[in-house]
C-alpha cells in the first residue's frame, strides 16, 4: 500500500549525511538528492531538513582541539552551512530543481507573527517549485536557544507547513521494541497514539555525531502524530529508502496520525518553551477538559494563579500535582483571572479553540 501524501518533510540526520570519520559521504547525499527529485516530479512538494553543516565545515578546515566547544561548533557550522547548501544546490541543480535554505533558531517560533511569515516565505517557495533546505542555524544558536535537535525543527516545521508526513531519517531502521544490537529485538512497525511507553524500549544512546537519541525521535514524533501528521522512522543509509518508505516497502516505524488540528492549536502545541503563566485547575476542570467533549477553561475550575501572564501570551494548565495537562493562549491577563477564580458565569480564561491538550 502505498502513502499518497502530498506534502513530505523530509529530515536527514548527521549520522546518515556522515562517514565514520566525520566528514560528509557525499555519495549518500547525491543518492538522497535523487530520491527527493523522484518525489518531486511525482508532483509532491517536499521540504528538506538536513544537518551537517558541523560535518561539512569539518571536511574544510581543521580545528585545534584547544579550542573552546561552542566556538568550535560556530566556526564549523559557519564555514559548513555554505559548503552545504552548495552541496545541495549543485546536486539538485542536475535534476533542474532549485533549492534555498532556511536558517532558524528557536526563537522564530516564539510569537505568533514571526512564525507566520516563516510559515509564508516557506509556503512562497513551495509554490515556486523550490526545495527548502532547513536547519538550524548553529552559528548563532547556542545553549538554551538551541533545538534538542534537528527533530524538533522537523516536527516544528511538519506542523507549521499542515504535511501530511514526516519522514525521519537515521542510521537504523525504526524504533526497536529491545536493544537494536541484541537479537530477537524487532522493528515496532505500527505505533498509535494510545499510551504506549515508548521509553521501556527506546535506548538513550545518541549517535556518533548527532545530538538526538532514539527518545527524542519518538517523543517529537508522538507528539507530531497527535496533530494529525504521519511520522516515518527509517534508516537513510538503506539505498531508495525514501521511495521505499513512501510504497510501504521496507521495514520501518510508523507513527499512526490522529485527527488533524488547526494550525492555531499546532503552533499552541509546541510553544511550551515559550509559556509566560501558569494556572492550576482543580479535578473536575481536569475531567472535563480531558473528556471528549470541546471543553474550555473556565474561572470556576481554576485553584491558584501560579505565575503571572498578559493577554494574548501562551499559559501552562497544570493540576493539582502540578502535572502539565495543556497548554492555551489567555484571554485576559493573570490579574483578572485571579479575581474570577472560583466564580461562575464568568468569560473562558482559554477557549476550547485555542487549547492544545496533552494526551
Amino acid at each position: 500500500m502505498a502513502f499518497n501524501y502530498h506534502r513530505i518533510v523530509v529530515k536527514i540526520g548527521s549520522n546518515v549525511l556522515t562517514q565514520k570519520d566525520g566528514l560528509p559521504d557525499l555519495k549518500r547525499i547525491g543518492h538522497l538528492v535523487e530520491q527527493i527529485a523522484a518525489i518531486k516530479k511525482q508532483g509532491k512538494e517536499v521540504i528538506l531538513v538536513s544537518s551537517g553543516a558541523v560535518a561539512s565545515g569539518r571536511s574544510m578546515i581543521a580545528v585545534s582541539e584547544k579550542a573552546d566547544a561552542v566556538a568550535a561548533r560556530q566556526l564549523l557550522a559557519s564555514i559548513g552551512q555554505v559548503k552545504l547548501i552548495n552541496t545541495y544546490s549543485s546536486l539538485f541543480s542536475e535534476f533542474d530543481m532549485l533549492c534555498s535554505q532556511i536558517l532558524v533558531t528557536k526563537e522564530d517560533f516564539r510569537d505568533r507573527l514571526h512564525y507566520l511569515n516563516m510559515r509564508n516565505c516557506l509556503e512562497v517557495l513551495l509554490q515556486h517549485q523550490v526545495i527548502p533546505v532547513v536547519n538550524e542555524n548553529d552559528v548563532v544558536s547556542v545553549t538554551e536557544l538551541m533545538f534538542t535537535d534537528n527533530d524538533e525543527l522537523a516536527g516544528l516545521i511538519a506542523s507549521m507547513l499542515n504535511a501530511q508526513a514526516l519522514i525521519v531519517l537515521t542510521n537504523v531502521d525504526g524504533i526497536y521494541d529491545g536493544d537494536p544490537k541484541l537479537p530477537g529485538s524487532k522493528v515496532i512497525e505500527e505505533i498509535d497514539n494510545s499510551s504506549l511507553d515508548l521509553s521501556a524500549f527506546v535506548s538513550s544512546g545518541r549517535s556518533q555525531f548527532g545530538r538526538g537519541g532514539m527518545i527524542t525521535k519518538s517523543t517529537m514524533s508522538q507528539k507530531v502524530a497527535q496533530l494529525g501528521i504521519a511520522v516515518h522512522i527509517a534508516n537513510g543509509t538503506r539505498d531508495n529508502i525514501l521511495t521505499d518508505v513512501l510504497e510501504d516497502k521496507v521495514i520501518h516505524s510508523r507513527f499512526i496520525p490522529d485527527k488533524t488540528k488547526s494550525g492555531k492549536k499546532k503552533w499552541i502545541a509546541h510553544s511550551v518553551h515559550y509559556a509566560t503563566g501558569v494556572v492550576k485547575v482543580n479535578e473536575g476542570a481536569k475531567t472535563a477538559l480531558l473528556s471528549s467533549k470541546a471543553t474550555s477553561l473556565l474561572p470556576v475550575g481554576i485553584v491558584t494563579v501560579e505565575a503571572d501572564f498578559n493577554k494574548g501570551e501562551i499559559i501552562k494548565l497544570v493540576d493539582e500535582h502540578d502535572k502539565l495537562i495543556g497548554l492555551g493562549i489567555a484571554e485576559y491577563g493573570s490579574e483578572k483571572a485571579r479575581e474570577r477564580i472560583g466564580h461562575k458565569n464568568q468569560k473562558a480564561l482559554v477557549h476550547y479553540d485555542y487549547l492544545y491538550l496533552q494526551s
